[in-house]
């Protein structure tokens, strides 16, 4: 059968069996090969190595001799390498989708960037009614500065391949502000803290990312005609760093990767990274947030539709507190 993107998602547990397969077999085998409509995926669970794709349903690997492995008791035999896999007699090579589809928007935009930006700023917001509540716009780092930013679009660092901010700083309507705050205190017992990539997002930066994406990907950019949550000040971008390294943690895929690998139930990877993916959006639920379910560091805070779309830039809100 042929599986898509939903079936990479949510699948049935596998048979348990002895972990001798995840032992033998490096993390640098793990990975997606052949399509992007329908990959073979090989990745860990429980100390066990999997696959998952071109007509198999998840199933452990059990090996056989050298690079040879066996999908479950009777399934195909696989011979696993770095670069591709052979499955039977077809040779699927490994891909990173999404860092194509990024290389795509890259070569897009740095063409001509500054005419995307003039763009986007003589572009029109969406009229509508009168929000409920007054827009309150706080640094997320003045109510708590153990809370680190790495926020990718005041550098080139990001799926657009340029700059889109003028300065690097993270804000959120208050009420989302002090929430994201309490999870940062919550997580400190557990050795980890919070990383923001992105949070209040003027409205032209939406307009830019909707019209540099091809229209195959649009699920992971939002509508401008729409405006998006970031706009309202009630999104966060985030992901845990480890408090033992200072690092940032690994997860299933990439920040702001448009790839199937960004979905929040995504099951390739490794057991930790899925284990680390799931322990930040337990925490972020218990304070009112909602992870979008394409992306797995993107979280909208339970009150976004009180608020207006926001098109002051980081220069404007800075001047005016």
């Amino acid at each position: 059968m042929t599986l898509s993107r939903r079936h990479l998602l949510l699948a049935t547990p596998a048979l348990a069996l002895p972990a001798t397969a995840w032992a033998r077999s490096p993390d640098a085998l793990l990975g997606e090969f052949g399509t992007a409509a329908d990959p073979l995926v090989i990745f860990e669970r429980a100390g066990q190595l999997m696959v998952m794709g071109q007509g198999l349903s998840p199933t452990v690997l059990i090996p056989m001799r050298g690079r040879q492995y066996r999908a479950g008791a009777q399934g195909p035999v696989l011979t696993l390498g770095r670069h591709a896999v052979r499955l039977g007699e077809t040779l699927l090579q490994r891909h990173d989708f999404g860092a194509e589809v990024e290389a795509t928007i890259h070569r897009a935009v740095r063409a001509n960037p500054e005419a995307l930006r003039a763009a986007a700023l003589a572009a029109t917001a969406p009229l509508e009614a009168t929000p409920r509540r007054a827009s309150d716009l706080v640094e997320i780092v003045a109510l708590d500065p153990t809370i680190r930013l790495d926020i990718r679009y005041a550098g080139s660092n990001n799926f657009m391949g340029i700059p889109i901010y003028e300065r690097a700083a993270a804000w959120l309507q208050r009420p989302a502000a002090e929430a994201v705050v309490r999870v940062q205190a919550a997580l400190k017992p557990q050795g980890y803290g919070l990383l923001i990539h992105d949070a209040y997002r003027p409205w032209f930066a939406t307009w830019m990312f909707w019209e540099a994406t091809p229209e195959t990907s649009h699920e992971f950019v939002a509508d401008p005609a729409k405006g998006s949550r970031h706009n309202r000040g009630c999104a966060v971008d985030l992901t845990l760093v480890d408090l033992a390294t200072g690092k940032p943690v690994t997860m299933p895929g990439r920040y702001d990767e448009i790839s199937a690998r960004s979905y929040g139930t995504y099951i390739g990877g490794t057991t930790r990274q899925r284990t680390l993916r799931d322990l930040l959006a337990r925490h972020m639920t218990a304070e009112g947030f909602e992870v979008l379910p394409e992306e797995w560091w993107h979280f909208d805070y339970r009150d976004w539709s009180e608020y207006g779309i926001g098109q002051s830039t980081f220069t404007q809100l800075a001047e005016t507190r």
